[in-house]
């Protein structure tokens, strides 16, 4: 069940037991969930799943309490127990003791016990018993390492964990497994896409990864190159990648997952500046390199449509992904500058940092018209989202049902995705003197729903819609927390394959 990303990471093996091991496993960890006695960070207890003897929970307890070991949430203890055929444990606390375990808190639990691991090649896990699925996605995501650019000198000498046995009796344990890994290993995918410098990832390598792994899965592609993105009537694209010596590309990636005439069509879109300066409105040079991550929609959407088809969902997913890197040179477009989007409508470019959302028009655009009954749109887009949901949320806009029931699926699956409003009046902040419409508000307030609104122009009426703002969600600039690494985080991978397999089974 190992699971290939599209660069060099390669997640653990994962299989199913019922039980422990009769004889000691070599170099192997056993993670125990803890919570705290009395207060939420009060002396650690084991929580008895079933799995394990209580001679084994009271010597585990005993040892833990020797230590002063606390079972605050997300906290880390490692003892001896010399009875269990394991070489040592790993208690991960869960915080104060109720009756429900919150499925986010054992995958937060289960990503920080796997980065606290090193040098270990097996980790076995009674955390699979609260919840199965989101022990392995957390344990996954949590040991997630990058380390394709690092030379011998600074390479991680201990190799991560190279196999994950979750013990769990549940009946459905080994397709809930197999569905729970092949979900971590496309959110692993996402994060290597958006990690990888922008040195070695541009419109068109990017482009030949996205078919590559495509192709592998069985699904059709079609790429357009800056020629035929010319004479086929992108100007969006072609206006944001026309100041870069690489060339932008549009990548078509389709899954026919139910071909007869009653099978819903959803169209994925995602923003792929593979690096964003600014352009010739230039960004300040600190914290430009954040900017790697200027392509995490895109990442998510072809990992996301890569997990359909793999997946086999009943479904037809149609990913349409424009690819570009902004920079500024003689050729680039000019703030002031007019462009014809994909299917007519003129452009004012009052900023060309505002680039993200010329991109996505002609792929909106391009993509309704293989008439699907869902679209949805995920990209970087604004820092008016870090500024108004922070660093960790999500904001989804679009038509008012879809986009509840997109934020609903976000929240459970722990992406958090928080609904907001696309007020009718914020157009009129897009007026353009000279054009149809400008790409940017005179108005310092409201950026990220005015970005939302200008999407709102290029899809069609009869398609329900979602746009996701992960500006500040796809990259995390800070330290690791639960199972999210510094860098890429994948997010929304996870959020776009639930609303599939949700369109899937309610339509």
């Amino acid at each position: 069940m190992a699971v290939s990303t599209a660069a060099g990471y390669q997640s653990p093996s994962v299989t199913v037991a019922s039980a422990l091991p009769e004889q000691r496993a070599a170099s192997s960890v056993l993670i125990v969930p803890v919570v705290s006695a009395g207060d939420d960070d009060g002396t650690a207890t084991v929580v008895d799943s079933g799995l394990l003897g209580s001679e084994s929970i009271a010597e585990i307890d005993s040892a833990l309490a020797a230590l002063g070991a606390k079972g605050g949430a997300e906290q880390v203890t490692r003892v001896v127990a010399a009875s269990l055929p394991v070489d040592s444990v790993l208690a991960v606390g869960l915080g104060k003791q109720r009756d429900e375990v919150p499925a986010e808190t054992v995958r937060r639990a289960a990503g920080v016990a796997a980065r606290a691991l090193s040098g270990v090649e097996a980790v076995l896990t009674t955390l699979t018993a609260l919840d199965l699925s989101a022990a392995i996605e957390g344990l996954i995501l949590g040991g997630y390492r990058f380390s394709d650019f690092r030379s011998a000198k600074t390479a991680p000498k201990d190799a991560a964990v190279a196999a994950i046995i979750a013990l769990t009796t549940a009946p459905d344990a080994d397709a809930v497994a197999g569905r729970a890994a092949a979900i971590a290993g496309a959110v692993a995918t996402a994060r290597d896409f958006v990690n990888t410098p922008p040195s070695h990832l541009y419109p068109d390598e990017f482009a030949r990864r996205a078919e590559a792994l495509s192709e592998a899965a069985g699904m059709e592609v079609e790429i357009l190159d800056e020629a035929a993105l010319t004479e086929q009537g992108f100007g969006g694209i072609v206006g944001v990648g026309k100041g870069s010596s690489r060339p932008p590309r549009l990548v078509r990636l389709i899954h026919r997952g139910a071909p007869g005439q009653d099978a819903k069509t959803v169209a994925l879109v995602g923003k792929g500046i593979t690096f964003d300066t600014g352009g010739i409105s230039i960004k300040p040079a600190a914290n430009m390199h954040h900017m790697t991550s200027d392509m995490g929609g895109a990442a998510a959407v072809v990992a996301t449509v890569v997990l359909a088809a793999r997946r086999q969902l009943p479904l037809n997913v149609i990913a349409t992904v424009p690819m570009a890197e902004n920079m500024p040179s003689s050729t680039a477009q000019r703030p002031g500058d007019v462009l014809t989007q994909y299917g007519g409508t003129t452009v004012e470019v009052l900023n060309t940092d505002a680039e993200g959302r010329l991109i996505l028009a002609d792929a909106i655009v391009r993509a309704c018209e293989d008439d699907p009954d869902y679209l949805i749109e995920t990209s970087t887009l604004t820092g008016a989202q870090t500024v108004a949901l922070g660093a960790r949320t999500p904001g989804v806009m679009g038509s008012d049902e879809f986009r509840d029931r997109v934020a609903a699926l976000s929240q459970a699956v722990g992406e958090n995705g928080w609904a907001m409003p696309l007020p009718d009046e914020l157009k009129d902040d897009l007026k353009s003197t000279v054009a149809d419409l400008a790409n940017v508000s005179g108005s310092r307030f409201a950026g990220m729903l005015v970005a939302g609104v200008y999407l709102r122009e290029f899809v069609a009426e009869n398609v329900q819609w979602v746009h996701i703002d992960i500006a500040g969600p796809a990259y995390n600039t800070s330290g690791p927390w639960g199972y999210s690494p510094k860098g890429g985080t994948g997010v929304p991978t996870r959020t776009l394959f639930a609303a599939l397999e949700d369109i899937a089974v309610n339509g």
